[in-house]
């Protein structure tokens, strides 16, 4: 691997310690993360039982939905991109931008709907780094081997 493969494999690989840390944060949760809370006007103590079960059953969901799609990236990560497979130049980034969209549009709509302030950074920085890794490694591919 050229140092623009390498260059790409650490961002990929810092954006999935990215969406690792998310899905652990959203699997461990005993209450609703505290902008949920500005949104909807509420402490986590008077959200009605039945709500707050269901609430963290979600949570939960997105949780391991997250984590899954880590596992997917690193596992195209540590075999067919480093082996150089073409496919793998553009799935890595395609699971990568999924999943930053996916939470990049709720929080955006939070954010721009209530007071709340989510954390947009997290999605923002983990598309810029897809964009900057992407960029990387197509351009590394097309160089003619020396």
């Amino acid at each position: 691997m050229n140092i623009r493969m390498k260059i790409a494999f650490a961002c990929y690989c810092l954006m999935g310690l990215l969406l690792v840390g998310f899905g652990v944060v959203y699997l461990l949760r005993q209450e609703f993360m505290p902008y949920y809370s500005v949104a909807v006007g509420l402490p986590w103590a008077d959200v009605p039982p039945n709500f707050q079960f269901l609430i963290l059953a979600l949570m939960k969901a997105v949780g391991g939905a997250i984590i899954a799609v880590a596992l997917a990236l690193y596992i195209v990560l540590l075999v067919p991109f480093r082996e150089g497979e073409r496919w793998a130049l553009w799935a890595v980034p395609i699971l990568g931008l999924v999943q930053s969209a996916a939470a990049l549009y709720p929080m955006s709509y939070i954010a721009s709907n209530t007071t709340a302030s989510p954390p947009l950074w997290a999605p923002a920085a983990g598309v810029l780094l897809i964009v900057f890794a992407f960029a990387l490694s197509l351009s590394a591919s097309k160089r003619p081997a020396v």
